[in-house]
């Protein structure tokens, strides 16, 4: 049990950090903010895996997965929030 819940804090903590690292611009958001955008980044690339391949419904994904589900929670967060706006 709680083996499981670090393993989900050290997969979210990951997921969250390399996302915001590949989303340009600066992130002011904290720790605690950035592995809940992993962990939540893991559900949403369930999810786009079950839409694209056919997987049984809603369920976390692994390192990948959880990557990718957080680059797009993140880039949708800052759209939703207008936060990141490209200077011209």
């Amino acid at each position: 049990m709680i083996g499981t819940i670090i393993g989900w804090l050290v997969l979210g903590l990951v997921a969250g950090f390399i996302a915001r690292a590949v989303v340009p611009g600066k992130d002011d958001i904290g720790i605690l903010r950035t592995i809940l955008l992993g962990v939540a980044g893991s559900f949403v690339g369930g999810l786009l895996a079950s839409i694209f391949t056919g997987w049984d419904g809603f369920q976390p994904t692994g390192w990948i997965g959880s990557i990718i589900g957080a680059i797009v929670l993140l880039v949708v967060y800052n759209k939703v929030t207008g936060r990141k706006k490209v200077r011209r």
